[in-house]
């Protein structure tokens, strides 16, 4: 589907960006700022996970509802719709006088990421046709997508120095402005495929992946293998089952099976799954590792990740090149080894190390190489999707990367923190953190060559002259 008469294809593209740069930003600007949120209403060590926590849940499980919706809803209307609730939870949470309004703030920014996260891609596909202007669409897409989360670990330590906490929820009302703006003049109403929601369907795969998370959630006070851990993750599995089965029985299932069978698809979500498992480890981590062994202060933490920042514009640029020659599949492998290659050399770090020394180097390595992965999931996820499905297909993609980053956090913090036991000297903490680090390059390792495995030879490929000719134009600015 091209871009629909009355809209600007500039303006399509500012909001694939906008909406999926605020989506990313908002999973990661509160990082630096939870010391100071806990000051301020004392959650303590378990309750303020859950200014994370609270808009994980909603997100991750409504994921899939949200892409569905993302195909049978006028865009326009539910972009806009979208971003008004996110941009009254923000005040709302920003606002906040006591804890659960916060929370309660962040929650209904995590409803509304729900929605929004699967229309940036939707429109990054069913906007722009295959070949140059799709190549394009997703790295935008993808670009958005790290250099969010980065942005808010860099805007969480200024905001907080110099502002106050209150601002690492009140700066999105400038984001959802600026996107608003695109909105009204990038995006149609169109509705892609009218239809209904399959009520039952949308009920039991958000239950299911809601009990998934709140297992993971639940780790944070239980063992893995202790009663409440295990219920959570039993209800979550059986009510995953039930829901394949009603989709086998309706006339307009939430999820069409047949979609499930698409290689791309599949080889694209199992990477989506680890990559952002060690992305968030990277981000958790490395911004403990600077504050509590480095001494670093928020504002020194937070600029700290900006060369992640340029490397991942870095990558997006590539990665756009490269593909349309290669196809998605050498540049999922080697894009998320060389990603995962940054995040063991962070591992190296200890003490004594300096950020010239040993920290600038894996943070230019690593975003180049998740920047360059991003754009080719992206793509991989929607090449040969239907524009009717595209909202569901990046509601699966998403579904998948958001279960990755509650899992894949909660099993390397697990790992940190036993690996730190009792200790508090920062030779200890610098021990725990890296050696969680090194997981998370595993993860990030494995998932490359699952992926490469899995995808397709030439999925999200073009040949001959003329897609060199376009890859040109594309590099260069050209329509």
């Amino acid at each position: 589907m091209a871009t629909q008469p009355g809209t600007n294809r500039k303006a399509t593209l500012a909001v694939v960006f906008l909406v999926m740069f605020l989506v990313s930003l908002d999973l990661s600007i509160v990082n630096v700022a939870l010391p100071e949120i806990d000051s301020a209403f004392g959650f303590g060590p378990s309750g303020l996970s859950w200014v994370i926590n609270a808009f994980m849940l909603p997100f991750a499980g409504l994921m899939l509802l949200g892409g569905r919706l993302a195909d049978l809803t006028g865009r326009r209307t539910l972009l806009l719709g979208g971003l008004a609730v996110f941009a009254l939870f923000s005040a709302w949470g920003g606002a906040a006088q006591q804890g659960w309004e916060l929370l309660i703030g962040r929650a209904g920014q995590g409803i509304a990421a729900a929605v929004l996260a699967p229309m940036s891609l939707a429109l990054a596909t069913s906007e722009f046709p295959e070949g140059t202007q799709r190549a394009r669409a997703m790295a935008v897409w993808g670009g958005a997508g790290a250099a969010g989360g980065a942005v808010g670990v860099v805007l969480s330590g200024l905001l907080t120095d110099h502002l106050g906490w209150r601002w690492v929820m009140w700066v999105n009302l400038v984001f959802v402005a600026g996107a608003v703006i695109a909105v009204l003049r990038g995006v149609s109403n169109v509705v892609t495929r009218p239809g209904r929601v399959d009520a039952i369907g949308a009920i039991l795969v958000t239950f299911g992946v809601s009990a998934l998370v709140l297992g993971v959630i639940a780790t944070d006070r239980d063992a893995w293998g202790s009663p409440p851990v295990l219920a959570w993750f039993a209800a979550g599995l059986v009510a995953l089952a039930l829901f394949a089965v009603v989709e086998t029985r309706v006339s307009e299932p939430l999820v069409p099976l047949d979609l499930l069978r698409r290689r791309s698809l599949i080889g694209a979500t199992v990477f989506g799954f680890l990559l952002v498992s060690g992305q968030l480890a990277s981000f958790y981590f490395v911004a403990q590792f600077l504050q509590r062994v480095l001494d670093y202060s928020p504002t020194r933490t937070g600029v700290a990740f900006l060369p992640f920042c340029v490397g991942v514009v870095v990558g997006l640029r590539v990665a756009m090149a490269v593909i349309l020659r290669t196809g998605t599949r050498p540049v999922l492998l080697v894009g998320g080894l060389v990603g995962a290659a940054g995040l063991l050399w962070f591992g190296q770090a200890d003490t004594s190390t300096t950020y010239l020394g040993g920290l600038l180097g894996p943070s230019l390595v690593g975003s180049l190489g998740i920047g360059a992965a991003m754009v080719a999931m992206g793509m991989a996820a929607v090449t040969g999707i239907e524009p009717d499905r595209s909202g569901l297909a990046s509601g699966i993609l998403n579904s998948a990367r958001q279960l990755g980053g509650c899992l894949g956090l909660a099993v390397l913090v697990t790992v940190a923190t036993r690996t730190i036991g009792g200790a508090t000297d920062p030779a200890s903490l610098a021990h725990g953190y890296t050696t969680a680090l090194c997981l998370g390059a595993a993860l990030l390792a494995v998932g490359s060559v699952v992926a490469a495995l899995i995808v397709p030879g030439r999925a999200g490929a073009s040949g001959g002259e003329a897609a060199r000719d376009r890859v040109h134009q594309a590099v260069h600015g050209g329509e």
